[in-house]
């Protein structure tokens, strides 16, 4: 049987990148997907098919998640379509870079707001199902900057470190319910924005890892899918740091 065989899972900003390998690898464990992203566009269409591919139920929605009224609505819709949801994963993310003298208002609460407010708003609307179901796992997709920060990434780094916060106090919460809540806190991973940056930073990069290499979405997805099943039973409120060894 398969590991996730009838559950459905929700992930937030999984038309592309992380988010797409997240859901593709569920999918092909047998987990249904609703996944939701800014706007369902040739991507998030892309992303539907090739999941719907494997012999799983998928739908794509559009919804702002960094918006509580808008997360709400769209958790509605999809226990309306989907009967349940087993598995959350936060994913939805941005990055607007730069030295904290130099910050805009603008860009700390644009980060803030995408990457912990979204996390917020969806645990928010999903308890009550959760609790109904008496089970259920919350992961939230942090960062390696969340746990050691990282200069010119101060909005960045402290919406991730929040990002931890929030899963270890859920899984205090509501644990006694069934809910289990981790983070994932990926290091260096190669995805279209790594790729923006030259082989020179890159391949320095890489030195710094002992594992000699980036790290990919499916090595990502694999340790969510850990902490999705039943694999990972007995944990909750933990972090798991992927980044080849970078930070231990």
């Amino acid at each position: 049987m398969k590991l996730l065989e009838g559950k459905t899972a929700i992930i937030t900003g999984a038309a592309r990148g992380i988010g797409k390998s997240i859901a593709i690898r569920f999918a092909q464990e047998g987990c249904n997907i609703a996944f939701t992203d800014l706007a369902i566009d040739e991507n998030g269409e892309a992303t539907a098919k090739e999941i719907e591919a494997l012999g799983v139920k998928v739908k794509g929605y559009a919804s702002n998640a960094a918006n509580f009224e808008d997360t709400h609505k769209v958790i509605e819709e999809i226990v309306k379509d989907f009967g349940r949801v087993d598995i959350l994963v936060n994913n939805a993310g941005i990055t607007r870079d730069g030295l904290m003298m130099r910050m805009s208002e603008q860009q700390w609460d644009m980060v803030i707001n995408v990457n912990l407010k979204s996390a917020f708003n969806f645990i928010h609307a999903l308890t009550p199902v959760m609790m109904k179901q008496k089970a259920g796992s919350i992961i939230n997709m942090s960062s390696v900057v969340g746990v050691h920060g990282n200069a010119g990434q101060a909005n960045y780094s402290a919406s991730k470190a929040g990002m931890i916060g929030l899963a270890k106090s859920i899984a205090k919460e509501l644990g006694s319910r069934g809910i289990r809540a981790n983070a994932i806190a990926p290091g260096f991973i190669a995805t279209d924005m790594t790729h923006q940056l030259s082989d020179e930073v890159r391949a320095e990069w890489e030195k710094q890892i002992p594992l000699r290499r980036a790290g990919t979405p499916d090595d990502v997805a694999n340790a969510a899918l850990f902490l999705a099943s039943d694999l990972s039973s007995y944990i909750t409120g933990q972090v798991i740091q992927i980044d080849g060894g970078m930070n231990t």
